[in-house]
């Protein structure tokens, strides 16, 4: 158990709280989109990104002609976010309809990773298991044109709604069908393809 920093403390339904950075790991392992998030010239930018966690940080890429990207890469303060949905949870009243999710945000700042090939084979493995053994690694000049950043897994939150429907003493007399509809994500067989 780790005890959250003022910045990533759960103030909002306190309860759903989860410290454990093995939970932490867990969602991120599970996830294959992050949201990256940041201010520039005064404008919020929020950036969907693959990613990996490599140990304790997390792994991600663009192109290196990227203004974002770059202002990233000077360690401007940064949030990413990956979340999980699992369930819907289905109550007799509108107010008390929720959702099942896992949810982790990190905060920091990124460094530029010079030793682009490994840690793009960490996000290939993370997406695609098995794949970076039988595809042609990066070129030269592809590796020129990507950008891979890592975010240290230093300050962290993580929280977790996993109820069930909850009902007032105003829902009497209401009875729609409640419970939780569950979401579940899955990878299906290879449609094969033509390369063109």
């Amino acid at each position: 158990m780790e005890a959250p920093v003022e910045r990533t403390r759960i103030r909002r339904l306190p309860d759903k709280a989860v410290h454990d950075r093995a939970a932490l790991h867990a969602v991120l392992d599970a996830g294959m989109v992050a949201h990256v998030a940041f201010v520039h010239d005064g404008h919020p930018f929020a950036i969907p990104v693959a990613y990996a966690r490599d140990g304790e940080s997390v792994l991600f890429h663009g192109s290196t002609g990227s203004r974002l990207f770059r202002l990233l890469a000077t360690g401007v303060p940064c949030c990413l976010t990956v979340t999980l949905l699992d369930g819907l949870i289905l109550a007799r009243s509108a107010f008390e309809a929720s959702m099942r999710y896992r949810s982790a945000m990190v905060l920091g700042a990124c460094a530029p990773v010079t030793e682009k090939t490994e840690a793009l084979r960490a996000v290939a493995e993370h997406l695609m298991p098995g794949r970076w053994e039988v595809i042609r690694p990066p070129s030269a000049k592809e590796l020129a044109a990507t950008s891979v950043l890592r975010l240290p897994l230093d300050e962290w939150s993580l929280k977790v709604s996993d109820g069930w429907p909850e009902a007032t003493p105003e829902d009497e007399g209401w009875s729609p069908p409640t419970g939780v509809i569950p979401i579940r994500t899955e990878l299906g067989e290879l449609i094969p393809g033509e390369v063109t």
